[in-house]
């Protein structure tokens, strides 16, 4: 069978759009994965809207498909893996003429790549996704070199090398040994290979599962560091050898993510976080400052036997309401889609966006703030999945919820107000709103929880 022997700019932009849609979703089969460097589950969710930047970069067609991809996935790159991301889209858009990709440049974008990422990263670390990219690296250049060889085969010799070595990974690092998974970052990059093959024979990516088989999955694993720190995400435009030495020394995972000569997102996770924002506003120009708490990390791993294998469902819908229910460890479903894989043991929150359950046992939350309540009370270690129903079906149950007519700060305390009225120990506000917590509690006389969810409509729930 013949295969196309380039990508065009129509091609690649196409590929760059069923990335961003298999990224999307198997996010949470990603976040899943995610232990290294902290256990944060958010690399699938880090991948697909660092692909979405990219993405929409190039979709508004101001320039080259390739230098669009890459410049918009260093501006919107989320975390270590969206930052690797980054610079492998950086490698295609040096590597290639007007977004042409065949063979030959492929395997240059990959060794490019290797070199932009080991440049990037500060302390590189083997057993995550620049073990895969150099593996990827090594079997495009080999295949290339032989007569003949075509971007298809060429191709096939990458993805065969790239899952080779995720499933390697485990071997490498402890952290992933310990929780019997593959590294998070690499098996998105599998992925991403998985879709530009498919972009070239047409087909639906040939999708294998991300797992490893040495151990059971334990809750707390080891990292790279013990103790709360905060990740910092921002855009930098400065002499960037300047920046990383300065901030070499004060976080880690550090990478600087190069846009051009003068310019990068840097990402790094430190314990004072002020101290790095405040030298980098002093060493150049700062925008698109992101900031985020990391969970602490347990040194020591601890024993997960008797965990029952249970799940929770969710119906989300895709955005930032998602990546909040992920982030709570439930396994997100598109509303209106029956959950196909549910097992009798599983259990599913509609979030009165409805959806048919399947096998799992439907816990009664008809709003996103009664599905957090539900969340907030689960018991994952508790074997006895009635005691488990019972007590989620409660919380569920115990939220009144409403819905301001406009969305303002006033509006959100007369809401409040109205639902206190029947009683209640607690506000819950899920919102975009700036919102203060101190100075509602204050007003309202009981202790108030504010979740900002960007985007999304206005939630009170009082419980």
């Amino acid at each position: 069978m013949s295969y196309p022997a380039e990508l065009d700019a129509r091609g690649l932009h196409a590929w760059a759009a069923r990335t961003v849609e298999e990224l999307t979703r198997r996010r949470a089969e990603i976040n899943a994965l995610n232990v290294f460097p902290v256990p944060d589950s958010d690399t699938g969710s880090n991948m697909a809207h660092t692909m979405e930047a990219a993405l929409a970069e190039a979709d508004k067609g101001e320039m080259d498909v390739a230098e669009a991809l890459a410049l918009g996935s260093v501006r919107g790159a989320r975390g270590n893996s969206g930052m690797v991301l980054s610079q492998v889209l950086r490698g295609v858009a040096e590597a290639t003429t007007e977004s042409r990709v065949d063979g030959a440049v492929l395997a240059a974008a990959l060794t490019h790549a290797v070199e932009l990422v080991d440049r990037a990263l500060a302390a590189p670390v083997e057993g995550t996704i620049i073990t895969v990219l150099r593996a990827a690296s090594d079997a495009a250049r080999a295949e290339a070199e032989k007569s003949g060889a075509q971007l298809h085969c060429i191709l096939v010799a990458v993805l065969s090398a790239a899952r080779r070595a995720l499933a390697e990974t485990p071997s490498q690092l402890p952290a992933l040994r310990e929780a019997g998974v593959v590294d998070a970052g690499g098996a998105g990059l599998v992925i991403l290979l998985e879709c530009l093959l498919a972009q070239v024979t047409g087909e639906e990516p040939d999708v294998q599962p991300l797992k490893s088989n040495e151990h059971k999955r334990s809750t707390h694993v080891e990292a790279e560091t013990a103790g709360a720190e905060i990740e910092a995400i921002f855009f930098y435009e400065g002499d960037l050898d300047v920046i990383q030495e300065a901030l070499s020394s004060m976080g880690n995972s550090l990478v600087i993510a190069r846009a051009t000569n003068a310019s990068a997102s840097v990402h790094i996770h430190s314990a004072d976080v002020g101290a790095v924002i405040e030298k980098a506003y002093a060493l150049g120009k700062v925008s698109d400052l992101r900031l985020e708490a990391l969970p602490a990390v347990d040194k020591a791993p601890q024993s997960t036997a008797g965990q029952p294998g249970r799940r929770i469902f969710a119906a989300v819908p895709d955005g930032a309401v998602r990546e909040l229910f992920e982030k709570v460890g439930v396994c997100a479903v598109k509303p209106g889609v029956r959950v196909k894989d549910a097992s009798a043991g599983d259990l599913f929150l509609p979030n009165g966006c409805g959806g048919d359950a399947g096998q799992a046992t439907v816990i009664p939350a008809d709003s996103f703030v009664a599905g957090l309540a539900a969340m907030s009370v689960y018991e994952p270690h508790n074997p006895h999945t009635a005691e488990v129903v019972a007590a989620m079906g409660d919380a569920a149950r115990s939220m009144r919820v409403g819905y301001p007519a406009e969305e303002t700060v006033g509006a959100v305390e007369q809401v409040s107000r109205s639902l206190l009225a029947h009683g209640g120990e607690q506000v819950t506000v899920l919102t975009a709103l700036e919102v203060s917590e101190e100075e509602l509690a204050n007003s309202l006389g009981v202790d108030v929880v504010v979740v900002r969810v960007p985007g999304t409509r206005t939630e009170i729930g009082v419980e």
